[in-house]
């Protein structure tokens, strides 16, 4: 994802990168039964212990409180108090108010608080579709030409052998372009497709009605389904028939320039067979197996050819385990590399086996020794444990015990860390990094997991706060999902929402957040402010703040998916 901007000209500098001195709260809603929280900065405006929460359009007070102790956050060095309104579960539209501040940003209450948002998550991936024309009826404003048909790729010298040698011409057209960036990579489009699919999976009666308004509507898939099988297609043509392996990536030499995509014309090539790939690959092939299975009519023989996909991956892989990805001297685009693979093996093993019952995958599976950390492109432990957790019941008793105990001592600890914290999120203060914004998302997904498991309310609440702060209940005071929200990113790191000419940004992409690294100071101007939850500007430079990804999405649409479903209903 790291992308440097040639020629940014906007200069638009961030206007909320400082402590915000209002309420801050979600500011897209909340499902009537779900927790609810605002933060409070505990500054000398602050008049009064009580808080109210009062009708948007009239101001009449619908819910009255005490605030909670006045706490310092150390990663905003501010103070806080907390206000908690679960209890209001009356459909509204409402703002957070207390003596001496500003009235919060307004935020519904409502049993489909979470539709248009999450349809909105899954147009994105739309919008990031390479090789096809985005037409006015299904685009909007963003409307575009199409860019990037693949359809004449060469065969860089990384990635030559007899079959296929240098030069020569392959066909890899449809995927997603990964980031800000043209480009398509399988290890990122690898968790990001089976994170999608996974929410289908495991909630289909909600993942499963989203209708984002695309071309295939109407065709007997769902949309989530329909928009997966985009990527899926494309990662298919990235198998080396001859032997199984998989390609890493496909990619320019260098990064594009400020355009269009149908302005970016240079050479594309795929790039280096290498093992993260071929195991990415296995696992989402053996995944979108199950889960295309029950939609046979409408993709026939679809499954069965996923499967052998994987099956011929992973035996690659398994013969050549220790291919890592080494970025070619004439390549400059994002690397993906990866050092370990241990939970990339763990995670197509476990997907195979689940999908297959051959005891051959199991035995490839170390789970005493696999970690429960949160799903991200460099650490794929989470991916496995999920599946695990969705089929436990399929498991033999010592497994389901083991996937049990795992989840829930994790969900013990980020629960913990949720309650302990003073602004009320499990993310702790080294966690504000690149794409940070995900981090927290991907422990809401473990919670959710664990929640699924042993029915504790805590559990929920603390992943249900994580969505809160992407959405606004945060320092800055905003939600970082483009389009959603009172005040959102307007100048992502994107290069379609900076060429396009329409002010906006392309709607629902989220972007990384805070991170006090910054490795984007030479492109971009000093952040506004130093703290780590305050390290952000709303810049097209800021690639390590502002850049958009379909990873980063894919957690959000599985939360939103999660807590749709698992949230009790009023009903």
């Amino acid at each position: 994802m790291v992308i440097t901007l040639t020629g940014c000209s906007t200069q638009t500098t961030n206007q909320h990168a400082t402590p915000a001195m209002s309420p801050q709260v979600n500011q897209v809603g909340f499902l009537p039964q779900a927790s609810k929280w605002a933060a409070i900065p505990a500054n000398r405006t602050l008049q009064s212990d009580a808080f109210e929460v009062v009708n948007a359009s009239t101001g009449v007070t619908a819910w009255q409180g005490k605030l909670g102790p006045e706490y310092d956050w150390a990663p905003a060095e501010q103070r806080f108090r907390m206000a908690d309104f679960s209890a209001l579960k009356t459909p509204g539209r409402y703002q957070v108010r207390v003596e001496g501040q500003p009235d919060s940003a307004p935020f519904e209450i409502d049993e489909k608080a979470h539709e248009a948002l999450a349809q909105g998550v899954i147009k994105a991936y739309y919008f990031a579709r390479a090789g096809m024309p985005l037409e006015e009826k299904y685009a909007g404003a963003f409307a575009r030409e199409a860019g990037h048909p693949d359809t004449q790729v060469l065969v860089h010298a990384s990635a030559a052998d007899a079959l296929r040698p240098a030069g020569s011409l392959i066909s890899s057209p449809k995927g997603w372009y990964d980031a800000g960036d043209y480009n398509k990579y399988i290890v990122n489009s690898g968790i990001t497709t089976g994170l999608l699919l996974a929410a289908y999976e495991h909630f289909p009666e909600i993942a499963g009605t989203w209708q984002s308004g695309i071309p295939e509507e109407g065709n007997g898939l769902p949309d989530v389904l329909n928009e997966a099988s985009w990527n899926i297609d494309w990662m298919l043509s990235m198998q080396d028939p001859a032997d199984g392996g998989i390609y890493h990536k496909l990619t320019n030499l260098r990064f594009d320039g400020i355009v269009m995509p149908q302005a970016a014309t240079t050479p594309r090539y795929v790039v280096q067979k290498t093992t993260a790939a071929a195991l990415d690959f296995a696992a989402v092939m053996a995944l979108a197996s199950r889960v295309y299975a029950r939609h046979e009519a409408q993709r026939p023989g679809y499954s069965s050819q996923l499967l052998a996909a994987a099956q011929k991956a992973f035996q690659w892989a398994e013969q050549h385990p220790d291919v890592l990805y080494v970025q070619p001297v004439d390549v400059a685009t994002g690397k993906y590399d990866d050092q370990n693979l241990r939970d990339e093996f763990a995670w197509a093993a476990t997907e195979l086996f689940l999908t297959t019952q051959d005891p051959l995958y199991r035995e490839r599976l170390d789970l005493r020794n696999l970690s429960a950390t949160p799903p991200s492109w460099k650490d794929v432990s989470g991916m496995a444990w999920l599946s695990l957790a969705q089929h436990v019941d399929q498991l033999s008793a010592s497994d389901a015990a083991l996937v049990r105990q795992t989840l829930k001592t994790n969900a013990r600890r980020y629960t913990h860390q949720w309650k302990s914290s003073a602004y009320r999120i499990t993310l702790p203060p080294v966690s504000f990094t690149w794409g940070g914004n995900s981090v927290i998302l991907g422990e809401a997904i473990l919670l959710v997991a664990a929640y699924r498991l042993e029915e504790a309310r805590s559990t929920l609440d603390a992943a249900q706060s994580a969505l809160d702060y992407v959405l606004g209940r945060n320092p800055l005071d905003m939600s970082m999902v483009t389009g959603f929200g009172t005040r959102t990113p307007m100048n992502p790191h994107h290069r379609p929402s900076q060429a396009d000419g329409v002010k906006a940004p392309v709607p629902g992409f989220m972007v990384g957040g805070p991170n006090p690294n910054q490795q984007d100071k030479a492109e971009c101007p000093p952040y506004p402010s130093a703290p780590p939850a305050l390290a952000y500007v709303d810049h097209t430079c800021s690639y390590a703040s502002n850049e958009v990804a379909i990873n980063w999405n894919a957690p959000l649409a599985y939360l939103l998916a999660a807590l749709t479903a698992l949230t009790p209903s009023t009903h």
